[in-house]
């Protein structure tokens, strides 16, 4: 049987709010997140990423996740997932581990929060996929999340609207995990 921990993962496109949301959730809710794991090692490389540095991602994706459930308070906030990845997987490679496949199948997230684009995109040394790109994902993301039957809520806006959107999405689905 599956343990109580409820799993929430931010997942959209780059630049739309991921890991503040993140951030703030944990701080409304009263536990934590779990950062995002890929930008810090792709800035930490000398060279180009390869596949099977992305491999290599998204298993300490799944490696983080199952060790935030032991320190998490009855809901833990992932800063992206594996949607995502494998949608990077794609586009840059078109081809993906299958077993990304097996581990979205178990529906291990039970709410993913899908931030659209009303943030607007600005370039860093990491960041690679700008204008059209932007609505490109978030469309493929969408897809991904209702081809497995995944329970999710687009995020939109900016500031303390889009926050009052995704906790009023987790109050929504986990009515019982609420602050009082």
């Amino acid at each position: 049987m599956r343990d109580e921990m409820i799993r929430i993962a931010i997942t959209g496109p780059e630049c739309t709010g991921k890991s503040t949301l993140a951030s703030q959730l944990a701080a409304h809710y009263h536990t934590i997140f779990i950062p995002e794991y890929a930008r810090d090692y792709i800035a930490g490389l000398t060279r180009p990423y390869t596949y099977e540095d992305v491999v290599h991602i998204a298993e300490n994706q799944v490696k983080q996740a199952e060790r935030g459930v032991r320190k998490a308070n009855k809901v833990l906030f992932l800063d992206t997932y594996l949607v995502i990845t494998k949608v990077w997987f794609e586009v840059v490679y078109g081809r993906y581990p299958s077993w990304i496949d097996d581990e979205l199948v178990r529906h291990t997230i039970d709410l993913y929060l899908l931030c659209d684009t009303s943030i607007p995109w600005f370039a860093d040394n990491v960041r690679e996929n700008g204008g059209a790109m932007r609505e490109e994902l978030f469309k493929r993301y969408k897809s991904e999340l209702e081809n497995l039957g995944s329970r999710y809520a687009i995020i939109s806006s900016t500031g303390d609207q889009r926050l009052n959107q995704a906790i009023y999405a987790v109050d929504h689905f986990f009515p019982d995990i609420c602050p009082k």
